[in-house]
């Protein structure tokens, strides 16, 4: 057992209801409910890669989310939509009450002193914003206990500022998710401090496999990352933007539009990750010589679309590197 799972009493979880809220989990995934009559255990039905099991406790030490901004929103959605239990999840909040208002009436553990979800919880889940790393670090450091585990999603604040910041030999993991969290199809990338063992990685993979695709990679990657794939999904959309205002100037009504570019994002997106085709090979077999997306491709080419999507990555990455030297100094 990972030294972030805390064993409680015998419980299984298991499919019950239909009451995960819409407005966390986008899915109307099945709810949970508890029994007593079984060892402690993964959930039938949630297959590998699901953390319910390690999750399942005496209903004090589970994880907490600090910050519950958008990326807390994605990732409660996507953890209550693969079946995670609501109760083995607190957050907390420096300012927003309407924020932790809404977790509190999905069923979610909220509160506003950190002193108590740290006293909670197994697992910290460091959600802010990396001007307010420095601060939220100064206030755990006085609750930190050592067998806490630290995933930090703090975009360019590395593991080394925050095991400095935190004191002693703390277990630090970094990751970046991102938006697509909130319906389990997230590209997140996850690093490994000094402290951090591999049953904690395997712990922090567990858990963020439930929204998505997690890959290991060395700490030194994490802007390049950020940038790919923590910004991302924004390209992607801007994109979108630009179909819907071709579309609009073709004449097609806007309702029809909003059909077709998402499922047209999506379907290329499924081809590209399913197909042992490279996007190069796939882009050339829709492009038949003298067609129509040849003509298209042919005016993005002339006017750099790809040399301000490479320019656009590496702007972030360097932004990402900069957002760390201010925040870290």
């Amino acid at each position: 057992m990972s030294k972030c799972a805390r064993r409680g009493p015998n419980f299984r979880w298991e499919r019950g209801g239909t009451d995960v809220p819409a407005d966390l989990s986008g899915s109307g995934a099945p709810g949970i409910v508890a029994t007593s009559d079984m060892e402690w255990e993964r959930p039938r039905g949630l297959g590998t890669g699901s953390v319910v099991g390690w999750c399942v406790v005496d209903d004090a030490k589970t994880i907490g989310l600090i910050g519950a901004g958008a990326l807390a929103d994605a990732l409660v959605g996507g953890l209550l939509a693969a079946g995670f239990p609501r109760q083995c999840l607190w957050v907390t909040n420096r300012g927003n009450t309407a924020r932790l208002d809404r977790f509190a009436s999905a069923g979610l553990r909220t509160t506003r002193d950190k002193a108590e979800l740290a006293a909670r919880v197994a697992m910290l889940v460091l959600l802010v914003k990396p001007k307010d790393a420095v601060s939220t670090l100064a206030e755990l450091r006085a609750w930190l206990r050592p067998g806490h585990c630290v995933l930090s999603c703090m975009a360019g604040i590395s593991t080394a500022f925050i095991e400095e910041a935190l004191g002693g030999a703390p277990r630090v993991l970094r990751a970046m998710p991102n938006i697509g969290s909130a319906v389990r199809s997230s590209a997140t990338a996850l690093a490994t401090g000094r402290f951090a063992d591999e049953g904690d990685a395997t712990v922090a993979t567990e858990l963020l496999q439930a929204v998505g695709e997690v890959v290991r990679v060395p700490e030194s990657m994490l802007d390049a990352v950020t940038a790919l794939a923590g910004s991302g999904p924004a390209y992607v959309y801007l994109l979108m933007e630009a179909m819907a205002e071709a579309a609009a100037t073709l004449g097609l009504p806007e309702a029809v539009a909003r059909r077709l570019i998402p499922q047209t994002v999506f379907g290329a997106a499924r081809l590209a990750r399913e197909s042992e085709q490279t996007p190069a090979e796939l882009r050339a077999a829709v492009s038949s010589p003298g067609g129509t997306t040849v003509a298209g491709v042919r005016v993005l080419e002339d006017a750099g679309f790809r040399q301000a999507l490479v320019a656009a990555v590496g702007a972030a990455a360097a932004r990402s590197r900069e957002l760390g030297r201010q925040w870290q100094s």
